[in-house]
């Protein structure tokens, strides 16, 4: 009896869970949504879940837990710098979870179980399902590799359990998304999807691809590229985000043509009464 009370407890102490009381104590903070940094560094933490309590968290500190699985995380899309180095995660597709962060710039996954022993493939791959990062590992990432992720990078899928946590929809609630004013069907969105994913694009549709020589060109060519990479990448919901940022940016453009055209006109009818 007394063995099973001794091996009860030693599972009890295996578990070591985030509190509140912790982590209002480490931040200095009176409640969970005003917590902006947290250091939780060497703790032995092995469930953070009270981390789904706290949206505007900024940069994250947990290196040197025992973690194995990013779901809490899932809500914290304010994230800018998150450091996991030496967790126990097991798989890149806990990088679901992170996807959805859309100002998540710094990354340190390195010493995990998910790295494997390939480590430039293993970070292909976490690159080509985070573009958006500057930096992996204490690395600065390049332009070339942002490139070179898409092209040989694994396409990692959702984690087992993914389906018992509800992935974050960028801050959207349901009455938003019905009433989005883009018109596409999601069936529509994800034929889009399917076909950037299927079918590599065509170069001849961007003559200025390839016509034009000039360092400023050649950069926007570069940025053009990384574009057209990135869509084959993006869900639905994601490439919904892209078609309204670019009909936003194509009418600001309308207007400033029209703008510049409007101020042109009086000097042609002064130039013709002269």
């Amino acid at each position: 009896m007394g063995r099973v009370v001794q091996l009860h407890t030693r599972v009890r102490l295996s578990v070591m869970k985030l509190t509140r009381k912790r982590v209002l104590t480490e931040a200095k903070a009176s409640h969970l949504e005003n917590v902006r940094k947290l250091n939780c560094w060497g703790c032995q933490l092995t469930d953070v879940s009270i981390l789904s309590q706290m949206p505007n968290i900024e940069v994250l500190t947990l290196s040197v837990n025992s973690i194995s699985s990013l779901s809490p995380l899932a809500g914290c899309l304010s994230l800018c710098e998150l450091y996991l180095r030496r967790n126990m995660i097991a798989s890149l597709s806990e990088l679901c979870y992170l996807r959805p962060m859309a100002r998540l710039r710094i990354l340190w996954l390195a010493d995990n179980p998910c790295c494997g022993d390939d480590s430039g493939r293993y970070r292909l791959t976490v690159l080509r399902c985070l573009p958006r990062l500057q930096k992996l590992d204490n690395r600065v990432v390049t332009e070339d590799e942002i490139t070179l992720a898409h092209l040989e990078g694994e396409e990692m899928g959702t984690p087992p359990n993914a389906g018992r946590h509800q992935l974050p929809t960028n801050g959207l609630t349901d009455a938003e998304k019905e009433n989005n004013s883009l018109g596409h069907k999601t069936e529509d969105t994800n034929n889009i999807s399917e076909e950037l994913r299927s079918k590599p694009m065509s170069r001849d549709k961007f003559p200025s691809l390839h016509s034009q020589s000039t360092g400023s060109s050649m950069k926007k060519t570069h940025t053009l590229d990384a574009v057209l990479l990135l869509l084959r990448d993006l869900d639905h919901e994601e490439l919904r985000v892209v078609h309204t940022e670019t009909q936003n940016r194509l009418r600001t453009c309308k207007a400033d043509s029209l703008e510049t055209l409007r101020e042109s006109q009086p000097s042609k009818s002064a130039d013709i009464q002269h």
